[in-house]
């Protein structure tokens, strides 16, 4: 069996991209690339993968987010749902940006296989569709906690109508700020 090729779509958020892989399925079960780098190199741009995290959310409804790093520990994730179901939103935080203060939301499962790449200066969170939903996430950068950012995850100027109610969600991300109509962005 030779694996296929992955294949690659825009989002409406500059440099944000689903990437989608063909699956092998036979009696034995179910075989497809998760990452590639060579076929990545137009994304990666002489990125590596410097670690490799697993979330594992139980609860129905629950919201993870928004979450990011600040310059210069600012890092391109690779996200995708090994199981489960999740909808996971992108909020563009890059100053310099034609999508500043633009969000975009997709539906990542276990079944539609897709990664969502997600640029430097931008925000990540995720609620989760189904119990036991599991997220792999591949970082080109390794986690400083000095670093860490995030937004507010029902901000009301990015409006993102999350699709259930809200069943558990950290302190911390409850406690991340609210934008500001003088939010500067990210500058990278």
């Amino acid at each position: 069996m030779t694996p296929k090729k992955l294949q690659i779509y825009s989002t409406p958020i500059s440099e944000v991209v689903l990437i989608a892989t063909q699956s092998h399925e036979d009696e034995r079960g179910v075989f497809y690339r998760g990452f590639c780098d060579h076929e990545l190199d137009e994304i990666l741009m002489g990125r590596t993968i410097r670690q490799i995290n697993l979330s594992i959310t139980h609860q129905v409804g629950t919201i993870r987010g928004l979450h990011f790093q600040h310059p210069p520990y600012a890092e391109m994730k690779m996200i995708r749902c090994i199981q489960g179901c999740v909808w996971d939103v992108v909020v563009d935080l890059r100053k310099e940006s034609a999508t500043f203060l633009q969000w975009y939301g997709v539906e990542l499962s276990g079944d539609n296989k897709l990664m969502i790449v997600i640029p430097e200066g931008c925000a990540h969170g995720f609620q989760s569709l189904i119990g036991k939903s599991e997220l792999l996430y591949l970082h080109t950068k390794p986690y400083v906690p000095t670093a860490e950012g995030g937004i507010k995850y029902d901000d009301p100027s990015l409006k993102i109508p999350w699709p259930l109610a809200i069943a558990e969600i950290s302190e911390r991300d409850c406690s991340f700020p609210l934008l500001n109509e003088n939010y500067q962005g990210i500058v990278l």
